[in-house]
């Protein structure tokens, strides 16, 4: 609660304002040792990045799978395998690490990993509930550490260019943002389905570890795989695509924690099991007199993924590339313009280094991922009432 009130005084100084003060700086050469806690195919593809940068170095790695454990010691045999996170954040020859893991598991090991004194990069969506997020912050504030949160579009070069475009007053008043994930897979192969491997076993899996702070339950091969399609251990496409989409205009506009969030959506055309919805509609209002709205689904990809952003003198498009055309209403002389802005691959992870390393601030902060999280839960609680569901500032809840 103290740091709920300690937020809510500082709220309106944006994101600038609210960032912890980063770790002691590392010396020329040296190199940032690090941990992975997550040996999935997501982490593994930020060790390799973390790896390429030059600064770093993975020595360990934890996951409660044994067979990823070797898969990732295959890769890096310098990294000391652990089946256990909290053996990894104690070592104290680790500098940082790596987050990687189902949602539902960030809160505990992130707070662990600050806890020992670790910077923390943070993979996406940073917290799975709201009392997460607050736990979460808790921990931030006291560590005082870098922490980069996985939304590796606030380290684009098309956040330069529309930062630049909304700054130079082209867009005018923004009022509405209307962004859309849609994607299709071939007939009969549901998207987000991985196969289950012979040797995924319970003697092979610590179950117990799996679930963490979730409900109870035998052991679920499928769960454990495919755990993106239930809502013990996932928000669905809310988090995996939503997240990323609305931290691109929480970033460039600081936009606060939506003061409404309305969703529907269920699961109208993949009957396989899957908890989370196929098909959905998101609606956030915000403060700053702004509505995002969201459509997503996962049986056509027309029209793909991107999002536009409506001023009263301009309009960003973004999808894979990034432009700015005029409203000729108002700016009747006014050109189209393309992004220009280079995007690196591993931007996200190089830019935490550098932060470690140096001691700045990562272009990802807590921040953002703390009012996004808050924004996803939002709409997934709004689905799962069936009415709008709103943030009391004053509480730092939802009501």
């Amino acid at each position: 609660m103290d740091s709920r009130r300690h937020f809510i005084g500082k709220f309106a100084g944006g994101l600038a304002g609210t960032l912890a003060a980063p770790g002691a700086a590392f010396g020329a050469g040296r190199r940032i040792r690090l941990g992975l806690i997550g040996a999935g195919s997501r982490g593994m593809q930020l060790a390799r990045e973390a790896a390429a940068g030059g600064n770093g170095e993975l020595v360990a790695v934890a996951d409660i799978y044994s067979a990823r454990l070797e898969q990732c010691r295959a890769a890096f045999p310098q990294a000391h395998p652990y089946s256990d996170y909290r053996a990894l954040v104690a070592d104290p020859s680790i500098d940082a690490v790596i987050i990687a893991t189902p949602p539902h598991q960030h809160a505990a090991q992130f707070v662990a990993a600050l806890e020992a004194g670790k910077h923390v990069y943070q993979e996406r969506v940073m917290a799975f509930t709201v009392e997460h997020a607050w736990r979460m912050r808790a921990a931030w504030e006291r560590a005082g550490r870098v922490v980069q949160i996985g939304h590796q579009v606030c380290c684009s070069g098309q956040t330069r260019d529309a930062s630049e475009w909304i700054a130079s007053g082209r867009l005018g008043r923004i009022t509405a943002i209307r962004a859309h994930a849609f994607r299709n897979t071939p007939r009969g192969r549901p998207p987000g389905f991985r196969p289950i491997h012979p040797g995924m076993t319970e003697a092979a899996i610590d179950w117990r570890a799996f679930l963490a702070e979730a409900p109870a339950r035998e052991f679920d091969p499928n769960r454990y795989e495919n755990w993106r399609n239930y809502w013990d251990y996932s928000g669905g496409q809310v988090f995996e695509a939503m997240s990323q989409q609305l931290a691109f205009w929480v970033k460039v506009l600081d936009l606060g924690i939506p003061r409404a969030a309305t969703m529907r959506g269920g699961t109208y055309l993949w009957k396989d099991g899957r908890e989370v919805p196929d098909t959905m509609s998101v609606a956030l209002e915000f403060a700053e007199e702004l509505l995002f709205s969201w459509d997503a689904g996962l049986g056509n990809s027309e029209p793909g993924t991107g999002e536009v952003a409506l001023g009263t003198d301009g309009t960003i498009v973004r999808g894979q590339q990034i432009r700015y055309v005029p409203q000729k209403v108002n700016r009747p002389e006014g050109t189209e313009i393309a992004g220009r802005s280079p995007n690196r691959p591993r931007a996200a992870m190089e830019n935490f280094l550098e932060a470690v390393a140096k001691g700045g601030t990562p272009e990802c902060p807590f921040e953002i991922g703390f009012r996004v999280s808050i924004a996803c839960r939002m709409a997934l609680e709004s689905l799962r009432l069936g009415r709008t569901v709103y943030w009391d500032p004053e509480r730092g809840e939802m009501v």
